[in-house]
Order: C-alpha cells, then structure tokens, then sequence
C-alpha cells in the first residue's frame, strides 16, 4: 500500500491524534539507550591548567628610594601657585627639609606594609648612584630568586631623558645639589631576574630581554605632567598604588556628583570611622567593595594568562594593579595617562566604577549621622545586588556566551557570613554548568576560598562544599595533594560517615575520597588512618546505585597498589562483601564490584598462602561474570583477570604452554560451508557482491577462517542454565560461546595466538593431563581462569575480545620464550609441590625508599602493543626498573629436574644487551577500561540541568513527538486496511536482488524501511522508493549464520538487533542512513548452542513494554533477559516451543518431532511459569503465534503443512487447517488474521483465517514470468497488509493488498 507521504511528513496534528500518541508510545521504555550505550567508555579530555601558578612568587625586599631635595624645585618643571605639595600626605614644607624627607620615607614604607607587611624595607633617601646600586645588590642577594621592589619618586630632580635615565645625586662632601643620571637599564643591572618598579618613568622604547620579567608602573606618559591641583596630592600616582580608598575617596568629594551627598566636605572624609581590614566597618566594607570591584574589572578586561600574572601570582603585585586601575581612572581626570609593563587595556571606563560611585555614595551618605550622632552603621546591598545579578545570569547561562562578569565578586562574598550560603548555592550552579564554567571559577580563583572553607564546622555548608567539591574534583584531579595537605580529606571522610547526609550527598563526598586516593600513596595512608574502608563498607547495600557504585570504586583506588589497605580490607572481609555487588541490577555498579576485586588481586606485594586463597576466590568468584550481559562489565573482568595474571604470571605460563601443546596436536574438521539438502541459507557465491559498507567501531572484524566444532571431551563443561547461583567449579564453565571476529587488529599477524589458534584452544580437553601435571589446586583455579580468557576472547563485543587476546598474547609470548622447565620434569615429582604463589612483584609499584628488586625471569611486565619480530631495535636507554615479559631466555639447563614448580631459580640480572631484540610487551599491569574516568564525567557535566529529552522545547522533543505522531496515523490507517478484510495480497510492490540470500527479513513497524538479512551481513532497503539504504557485516564468525532480527526502540530512536546461531546477540545503531552503523552492544544469550546450517538457530522474542529480551533456539532452555539490567533473570528449563514473548524452537525429542507451547503468566519482571504443553504436531514446528486479542487463539504450523489452532485453557486443537507440504518458511500477520506458507517448490499461498488461499504467487511480477526461487524467509509487516519473501535466488520481493484498498 503506497502511503499518504503529505501526511506523514506533515508537522500539523489533532488533538486526538497527539492523546493517542501519549496514550501509547510516551509510556514505553527505551532499550540500550543510557549513556553507557551512547558514549564511548573513556573520560573527559583533560583540560589545560592555566589556573594553578606554576611559579608563584613573593616580593620580599623593597627598595624606597626618594629624591626629594626638599624645598628646592626641579629647574626644568615651572609649577603653579598653589601647588599640590603634600608627598606621602606630608607637606614637606611644614617642618625643616631632612626631617621633611625622614618623615615621608617612613610614612611611604607604613602605607606599602599596609598591603606586605612582612617583606624588607630599605629607604634611600636623595641617595647617589653607588648607593642605590650598593642598595639593589644588597636586596636583590638577600631576596635570592624572588621579586624586588624599587619605588623611586624623583620629584626634586628633573624629569627623565629622553634616552630613559632617571637623575640621582653625585658625590659631592656635605652636599647634593647636583644631579647625575642613572639609565634604567643599568638599574636593571642591579636588580636582575624579577623586580618591580612602580612610580619610575618609562622610556618609549622596547625592553631588551634582560627586562622580559621586570614589571613597571609609570604615573604617566613621557610627554605629560602630573596634575598640580592643590586639593591633590603631589605623589597622586604614589597616593593611588598605596592608600586608594582615601583617594578615592577624596577624589570623589571633588567631582560635581558629590554635592548630591549633602553634609560631606573633605575634612569630614577623613573622619571616617573603621580600619581597613575589618568588614564590619565603614572604611573595612568599602575597601572590600574596592577590591572586588577592581578584580572584577581585571578578570573581565584583562587577558587570562595576563590576569593570573598580575592579579594572582604575588599578593603585593595583585594589590599594586588594583590601586593602579584606580589611578588609571583619577589620573585621566586631569590629562594623565599611567602606563604599565606589561601594558593593560583601559579600564577607567568599565560599567563597574559605576557601582564603586554607587557604594561610595551610600556609605558617606551615613557619614554625618555616624559621625555626629553615633547611628549604627548600615552595610552596603552591593554584594545582594551582584548575587542577584550573577543569579540572574544563571538562569540564561550558557556556554557560548560571555562570562559573568560578577563571578569574582562571588569569590568575595564567600568571605562573608550573612552572604556565604546563598553565594555558595549560586557558585555551585554556575559550576553545574560543566567543565568550561570549573576552569572560569578556578581561574578567578575560588581555590583558596573553597579550600579555607573546609574548616568551617556548619553543616549547612556541607551540601554545598561537597557539591562544590565534586565539580571541581570531576574536572582537575590535581587538587587530591591541596586536599591532604590541609587536611581537607577529613571534612569528606564526616560527610561519608553521617547517615543523616542524603545519599547523594554521601555520594559526591565518596567520589571526592576517590580521587583523592587515586594513584596519590599519601591520600592512601591518609584516608586509610580515616577509616575510609570501613565507612565504604558500610555504605555497600545502600539503595542508591551511584552511590554503591562509587563507593566499589573507592575502596578499588585505596588499596590499588597500597598492601596496607588491601590487608585491612581483608581483615573486614571486604572482599566477601563486594561479591554481593556482582550480582547487582545495575551494570555500572557490577562493573565497580569487579574493579575494587581487580586491583584487590591486583596488588604487587608478596603473597602469603592466606593471600593466594584469597586471590583464588575472588577470581572464581569473577569468573561467573563470564556471560553477563553487558559488555562494559566484561571489559571490566578481563582487566581484573588480568592483574591475576600478573601476580601468578609462571603458573599461567605452565598452563599456556600445555594448551599451546595441545592445540599443535589437534585436529580440526572442516567446516560445513557447502549447502546440504534443507539448507536455507546457503553460502553466497554470486560474483557481483557489493563491497560492505565500513562500520565505526567495529573496523577490525573479520571472519574467523576455522571451522568452529566443540570437542566431545569439552561438552560437559557448561553453565547451570536452570539458575540459581550454583557452585562454581571446573565444570560449570561454558565453552560454547559465540567466536568473535574481531581478534585480530590490522596487525594481528603478529599475534602469538591468533583467533584460529584460541578457537581450538577453546576444544581442546587440557583436563585430564593438567591434572596430572600440576595437582587439582592449580588446575581447579589457573587452568579455569585461563578457560575463561579464552571464552573472553572469542566475545561477541570486539573491545572485550580485544582485550582478553592482549592477555592471553602476553602470557603465550613469555611461555614460548622463556625455558620451560616443566615440560622435562617427571610428573610424579610435581604432586607434591608446595601451595601456589607469585613468583615476582608487579611491576607498576615501586617500593618508597628500598631499592627495586632486580629483574628476574619470572618478573612481569605487560603492555598494550603486540611484539614485533626480533630485528627490532632496543631503545637506548630505559627506566631504571622496567622487568621486560621475555626478557632473556632462561638456562633451562641450570635448573636442576628436581626442583620445585614453583622455585624462582637462579636470579639473573637481565642486561640491557641480553635482551633479545624480538621482545615486546603485549598488556600493562595498568591496563584499565576508562570506567572510572568515564563515570567522573557524571560530576562534571550538569546534574541539575533539565534533560534535553524532558524540554519541552528542545529540538529531541520535537522530533520523538513528530515520531510519535507518525506512528498514531500509520497504526489507523492500517487498522482501517485490515478491518475491511483483505482478499488479495499479490500486487508486488517492490523487488530488487539482494547482495546475499536472504535468510531473515524485518519490516520497520513505522517508517519504510526493510532488514534483509544473509548469512553475515545486513542490508536496508527503502521497499517505498526502491532504494537500498545500507549494508554492513554483522561481524558473527563464517561458520555462523543470522537467524533471527528484532527491531528495539521502533516506536523511536530505533535498534536492530541481530542474533546467530551461536547465540550471540548483537545491537546496532546509525544502520540506514548516512552515519555509519556502530555496535551498541553485544553479548551471549545462549552459552550452549552449536552453530550449524539446518534447524532454526537461535529464535528471540522481544517486549517493548516491559523490556524483556526472551532468547532460545536448538537448545533445552529459555533466557529471559532483562535489558535495562543486562543480565539473565531466569531460564526456564527442557521446553520445545514458547509463545507468546517465543515465537517458535524446534527440537527433536526421541525420535519423534512435537510441538510444547508454553502460555506463560508472569507474576513479576523475573518469574514466570509454564501453565499449558501442546504436543499434536507430528514434524518440525515452523511458526508459532499467539492472537494478541481477548479471545485471541494460539496458531501453530508445522512444516508438513498443517495448521493448528488451539485455546489458551484447553490442551486439544479445536481446528486444524491443510495447507501445502514442504513448508520453509511462514508467518502471520498479526493484525488482519491472514497467514502466509512459503514453499520449497517455489510458491507462496496466502490464507484467511478461515483457511481460503486469497492468493497463490509462483511468478515475479515485470520478469517475463519468471519463476521465483525457493522461499528462504518470508515475514508480514507489523501493520500494513504487506508481505515481504525471500528467495534462494537471491530476490527480495514485497506484496501487498489490491490497488483499490490502498
């Protein structure tokens, strides 16, 4: 039926229409759609830190030096008269010269030990030029490598040449009336390295290099004169940089704005009551305005990395280019223009002087009535003023847009008790709004005030600092050293233990502990005295699963690489308690259970035979996650499998040398790629097969070339399917897995075990001569273990399998290349060797203080790469303590037969010469998946923004609300088509050859879209405009075929999952249009399925409502699986056929071929139970169908043709229908009671629920009567009266209704 396209793509809708839309597909779940499924498992990109000074610095000497000449004039300035005569708010002629000139240096240097009180002063008072340079050597040496201060006021000497030269006074006896010049770069001569020269003149010049690090402020431009207005003082450049609020102040009585402060006069000003350093007074408040205004304006204007140096790096030169923006605003009043190196951007003109008038004009508006009548004083509303500012900000705040500039006074106001929770409520939300806004705050400089606020005992602080925390922790993890230094750490480890903390509150401190331990040994030791451990366990069962998750996570950092820790854990039985998380409904929390055992075995230090038990079971433990089904859990295992590896790396080397033995000796048959008799799905052979379409993620599948048939002596390991969590031992572990593709890399040629070799690995039956080689110990724990990395290495999920080849390599390099004394020793002499243990440390620790053991043969050292051949060249040079995996070949022939399996032997310090050139590592001991990298960016990006997909306005809302609407009109439209009855269905509508035979079709319930599935690859068509959309490998081994395809999420964002007969399952998105298909994820849904080219393979049934995955094929069982949990929820044992969730399993049973259908009730998400066994069909069950109305009744076809229906409560068929024989294929459309048989001879019949054929279809359509091959598949769709056949010809053909009804 050719739908109406206007409507479908029309954005316009009914009200009806959209209550029905919510009615249905607004309520339903969405499967594999976390972000576990959309994101790559890594973490965030680390960002530069440009906050953090990496060369802080302190001005410790300062340099006074006044060349006054009090009472004489400078021959080359003519001042007025009046004149501005007061110098450091002296009038110099009010007392007798020298003393004049005494009395301003010790006022100058009070005024600058206002703002550095405990740097060195040295005054220089009209001083000659060996004494200015005695004086800058004699401070530049004490001052080492730190800054210098040279103040000069030469305002009783003429102005600067123009060559850049400042006048001092020659050395004349009793007298200094004269002048001689000294260059300033010869004053920077005296003072190298790092200094600053406030009040100098600057030459208009460039610095020569030996003043890149000198900073200095002028009070004005070569060409200009300072202002000489009598109501100023004669050093305003000087008056600014050192006592700005009385300037300020007083500058501000003498603007016109002022008369509109009555009362205020410039005697009264300086009365004002207060010191500066108290907040609570007048002079206190304004100078704490004054400073964060200034910052404010700095950080807005100022570039960052200018900022930092000037305004962050030295207190004393932070408080200088404050005062100095206030200069810059006085000075250009009268014409003068301070200058600066480096230079600044203007400033005088900034939005924020405006609320420096505004607070000024508030507070001397007080003034009189303070003063005179002693009124209390009333603080200033401009910090609730800039938080509501900054609030608003919040609510618009986004990232392309500019800074708020009120963000520095937030850091201000943090000083403050009556502001201090709200702006810590606001600096939180601007931090929520991700990283970018973290690295603002940080280069602004919340560190210090965060850090100091630690200390506070309030508890209505603590949500908001541990929030704080937790977005700073998430983004710069370098803040773990400031946190246990000041002893920060403590205030998290309270947070933790208060049980009266929300548990997401609990969370964010457990993940800032987390980081704080992370690879840091002192935040180890600090938070193990903490009783970290402890309070971690006690949080294991809490409900909330981010919170479990961090806290496995946690205790994985603390005692990773740390023996202290991983023995008070042990004393806890921590471990034990972990083993409850294995088995947890969320996957993250499973994956964190498996790294805190990882690292718990992962542990470098010398075992024990306590510690090795220990480590047995934690790893028999881990292993039972074999078949979980997400793979991020996976990944997980096989890293924490890894670190087994490790530890016990001599004891797995003589188990890989025994499989590799095996492995050479065993034969393998040939597969069966040609097609036999019944075969549906035979191997392609046509000559003209489209090139596959590339598939991200997933670039390195390939075919397996081997055949992949179990051995007989391996079938009796296999897992408890009938549930429960049996016991684990050498016999539940399956070994029938589905064999991966994807085991090789570009370079897989360099593999020591290739994908073919592991395959028969895999069958080979190592039992019984491991047992008599080794002892039941070692075969019970390693040889299992080793199973397991095998079983991982042939995953169905490329990155597991990645993984477990890398381990599985580094083990079978090193047992290839060392000596391999086990093999020449008489098995008798080894039953009685002594317990299991490590026969080295790891190489990822260094012990603080001691010296690193010597590299031995047994030492352990895996990498990432895969070895490359031996004509490769050693580097050079390499650390000091770096054991290789090969390193150089033992002399088995030193070791005596008699010696005990695990004896070290002779150590042998490896030389750097001795190496063979052909070594190369495979795996690190700190081989890790991401995930606890991956699982900080929840902190770092924002929790309290509303989800893009609940926005009402968002641009994903509107699209899952424009497909909902698309589904409502095609679910009427086509109930419309079925409820007036079909009596056709053989207008072909679409045709064209597919690049495989198909095996499997899949009609899109909504859109136009058709999946055709051939024994390995996908392809899309558009069965509307006769287009193919995509095809693409499904990556499943060439021994293994589709054999069934289910559409997830087809109401919405749509999943495809595809599943072989090897019982792996795998999910794809981005199939069909113009991205390229990825993997969302993939995993095994039946562990014990034997691929083969007859029967039905592995058969999935999948409910959207409740999202349960049901999973069977040519086996006893059933899986139910949970996809929002990933795991198994029950199997359900020895049935032959379920409907209902199944739609149809064969089996053959004794001989005789029956049908079981199971009518299942279910009583919670994971119980069900069977009330109903049907057996009347006499041959292989080919479809079978529950009516999905109330009196719906059960349909069931065999492939001799009959057809049977049954009701649900009574266990006989109440009819049988006859249709043809030599059925391959059938269905039955769900929604207009029509069923269709595809035939081996070559036809389809179409029936009605009666049993009628409507229409009988034997030739394509437009081919010159050409007749369509053998039905390989054939499926209805989901709603429209439509049809779609495959053939063995490799056709694809879809039918449909007659013209008239569509």
């Amino acid at each position: 039926m050719k739908m109406d396209s206007d409507l479908l793509h029309s954005p316009a809708v009914g009200l009806a229409e959209e209550e029905e839309a919510d009615m249905n597909d607004w309520k339903l779940p969405l499967a594999f759609m976390k972000k576990r499924h959309s994101e790559k498992i890594e973490g965030s990109k680390a960002l530069a830190q440009s906050w953090r000074m990496k060369d802080r610095m302190k001005t410790v000497s300062v340099a006074l030096v006044l060349c006054l000449n009090v009472g004489v004039d400078p021959p080359d300035v003519v001042k007025t008269s009046p004149c501005a005569r007061l110098e450091c708010w002296i009038d110099p002629l009010s007392m007798s010269p020298q003393k004049a000139l005494e009395t301003i240096g010790a006022n100058l240097q009070k005024q600058y030990e206002n703002w550095q009180p405990r740097a060195r002063y040295k005054q220089s008072l009209d001083p000659t030029v060996d004494e200015v340079k005695k004086l800058c050597t004699s401070l530049r040496r004490n001052a080492k490598e730190e800054r210098v201060l040279f103040h000069y006021n030469g305002h009783g000497v003429p102005r600067p040449t123009v060559n850049g030269e400042i006048w001092v006074f020659n050395k004349v006896p009793h007298t200094r009336t004269r002048n001689t010049f000294l260059h300033i770069h010869t004053l920077n001569t005296y003072i190298p390295v790092a200094a600053i020269n406030p009040s100098h003149p600057l030459a208009q010049m460039p610095l020569p290099p030996s003043m890149k690090n000198c900073i200095q402020l002028a009070a004005c431009e070569a060409s200009e004169l300072l202002p000489m207005n009598p109501d100023l003082p004669a050093d305003l450049f000087t008056s600014c940089l050192t006592t700005p609020i009385k300037i300020a102040l007083r500058w501000f009585c003498m603007q016109k704005s002022a008369k509109l402060v009555p009362g205020v006069t410039l005697d009264l000003i300086e009365k004002i009551p207060g010191r500066l350093n108290d907040r609570r007074t007048p002079l206190g408040e304004l100078n704490w305005i004054f400073t964060a205004i200034t910052d404010t304006i700095a950080w807005n204007v100022l570039p960052r990395d200018l900022f930092q140096k000037l305004f962050r790096q030295d207190l004393l030169v932070a408080s200088l280019f404050r005062n100095f923006l206030l200069a810059e605003r006085i000075m250009r009043s009268y014409n003068c223009t301070p200058v600066s190196s480096p230079r600044l951007p203007p400033t005088y003109m900034h939005a924020m002087w405006q609320a420096w008038d505004l607070a000024v004009d508030i507070c001397l508006s007080q003034l009189p009535t303070i003063i005179e009548e002693g009124t209390t004083f009333r603080p200033s509303p401009f910090f609730g003023e800039q938080l509501t500012a900054f609030e608003v900000w919040l609510t618009m705040g986004v990232e392309n847009r500019n800074p708020p500039e009120q963000l520095p006074i937030v850091l201000q106001v943090l000083l403050s008790q009556v502001h201090r929770l709200r702006a810590l409520d606001l600096l939180g939300l601007f931090l929520d709004l991700g990283p970018w806004a973290v690295s603002l705050a940080l280069s602004v400089g919340i560190f210090p005030y965060v850090l100091k606020l630690l200390q506070s005992s309030a508890r209505e602080l603590r949500p908001l600092l541990v929030f704080i925390w937790a977005k700073i922790l998430a983004v710069d993890s370098s803040c773990q050293a400031d946190l246990v230094k000041d002893n920060g750490h403590k205030y998290f480890l309270s947070v933790l233990a208060d049980s009266y903390m929300p548990a997401e509150h609990r969370t964010m401190a457990v993940f800032i502990l987390a980081v704080i331990v992370n690879s840091y040994n002192t935040g180890q030791e600090a938070c193990l005295q903490g009783n970290l451990i402890a309070n971690c366990l006690e949080q294991l069962s809490d409900p909330h699963p981010l919170l479990r998750q961090w806290v496995a996570i946690c205790l994985g950092r603390i005692w990773q690489n740390f023996d202290p820790a991983r023995w008070c854990g042990v004393r806890d039985s921590a471990h034990e308690k972990l083993y409850t998380l294995l088995s947890d409904p969320i996957p993250e929390v499973r994956c964190a259970a498996v790294f805190a055992l990882g690292t718990f075995v992962g542990n470098s230090a010398e075992r024990t035979d306590h510690s090795t038990t220990i480590d047995h079971n934690v790893a028999m433990m881990l292993a039972q996650l074999i078949n979980d089904g997400s793979p991020v859990v996976r990944k997980e295992l096989v890293v924490a499998l890894s670190h087994l590896v490790v530890q016990y790396e001599s004891n797995f080397c003589t188990v890989a040398l025994q499989f590799i033995e095996e492995e050479k000796n065993y034969t393998v048959p040939s597969p069966a790629n040609t097609a036999e008799p019944g075969n549906l799905t035979p191997v392609r052979d046509s000559p003209a097969i489209p090139r596959l379409r590339s598939v991200n993620s997933y670039t390195n599948i390939r075919a397996a070339t081997t055949a992949r048939n179990l051995n007989k002596s391996l079938q009796n390991l296999n897992l408890n399917e009938e549930g429960g969590p049996a016991a684990f031992s050498p016999g539940n572990l399956s070994t029938s897995s589905s064999a991966s593709s994807t085991l090789g890399s570009p370079d897989n040629d360099e593999y020591i075990l290739s994908f073919e070799t592991i395959d028969k690995m895999r069958r080979v039956s190592s039992y019984s001569s491991l047992n008599s080689l080794i002892g039941v110990s070692f075969n019970s724990v390693y040889t299992q273990i080793w199973r397991v990395l095998l079983h991982l290495a042939a995953d169905p999920f490329p990155e597991v399998s990645d993984l477990a080849m890398k381990v599985l390599n580094s083990i079978a390099y090193k047992a290839t290349m060392n000596a391999r004394p086990q093999r020449i020793l008489d098995s008798g002499s080894l039953t009685q060797s002594a317990p299991a243990s490590p026969t080295s440390k790891g190489t990822h620790i260094h012990q603080a203080g001691g010296s690193p053991p010597m590299p031995s043969t047994s030492s352990s050292s895996l990498t990432n790469e895969v070895p490359k051949p031996p004509a490769r060249e050693q580097p050079a040079t390499r650390p000091p303590y770096t054991p290789t995996l090969g390193g150089q070949a033992p002399h088995s022939h030193q070791f005596p037969r008699t010696r005990k399996m695990f004896d070290k032997g002779p150590e042998q310090a490896a030389e750097d010469g001795d190496e063979p050139g052909g070594h190369r590592n495979y795996i690190s001991p700190a081989l890790q998946t991401g995930l606890c990298d991956w699982s900080a960016k929840y902190f770092a990006q924002p929790v309290t923004k509303i989800p893009e997909e609940h926005d009402l306005e968002s641009q994903v809302r509107m699209e899952r609300q424009w497909r909902f609407l698309r589904n409502t009109r095609v679910r009427r439209q086509s109930r419309g088509i079925t409820q007036r009855g079909v009596s056709r269905l053989d207008d072909q509508i679409f045709i064209n050859r597919n690049p495989g035979v198909p095996s499997v079709v899949k009609f899109h319930p909504f859109n136009t879209c058709i999946a055709v599935a051939d024994k390995d690859s996908i392809c899309f068509w558009d069965w509307e405009k006769g287009e193919r959309l995509d095809y693409f490998y499904n990556g499943n081994p060439r021994y293994t075929r589709i054999t069934s395809m289910e559409y997830l999420n087809g109401h919405d964002c749509s999943l495809l999952l595809t599943a072989t007969d090897d019982g792996a399952l795998r999910i794809w998105k981005n199939f069909a249009d113009q991205k390229n298909p990825e993997m969302v994820t993939a995993w095994q849904g039946l562990s014990d399925m034997l691929p083969t080219t007859r029967g039905a393979g592995m058969v999935v049934d999948w409910e959207q409502e409740t999202g349960l995955l049901m999973t069977s094929g040519d086996v006893r069982v059933i899986r139910i699986w949970d996809t929002d949990r990933e795991m198994k929820v029950q199997v359900l044992s020895d049935p032959v056929c379920m409907t209902n969730f199944l739609k149809k399993v064969t089996m053959n049973r004794a001989g005789t071929w029956a049908l079981s259908i199971l009518v299942l009730m279910m009583f919670t998400v994971s119980q069900l139970c069977r009330v109903m066994t049907y057996r009347e069909h006499g041959a292989w069950v080919v479809k079978a169908h529950l009516q999905k109305e109330t009196d719906g009744h059960i349909i069931s076809v065999s492939v001799n043709g009959d057809v049977r229906f049954f009701e649900p409560r009574s266990p006989d068929s109440i009819n049988v229908l006859q249709t043809v024989k030599g059925l391959t294929a059938l269905d039955i459309h769900p929604q207009a009671n029509l069923f269709a048989c595809g035939s081996m001879n070559q036809f389809i019949a179409v029936y009605n629920a009666n049993g009628d054929v409507i229409s009988n279809i034997k030739y394509y359509d437009g081919f010159m009567g050409q007749r369509i091959g053998a039905i390989s598949c054939l499926a209805f769709h989901p709603y429209w009266p439509h049809l779609a056949v495959g053939s063995n010809d490799y056709y694809m053909s879809i039918y449909s209704a007659e013209k008239r009804l569509r």
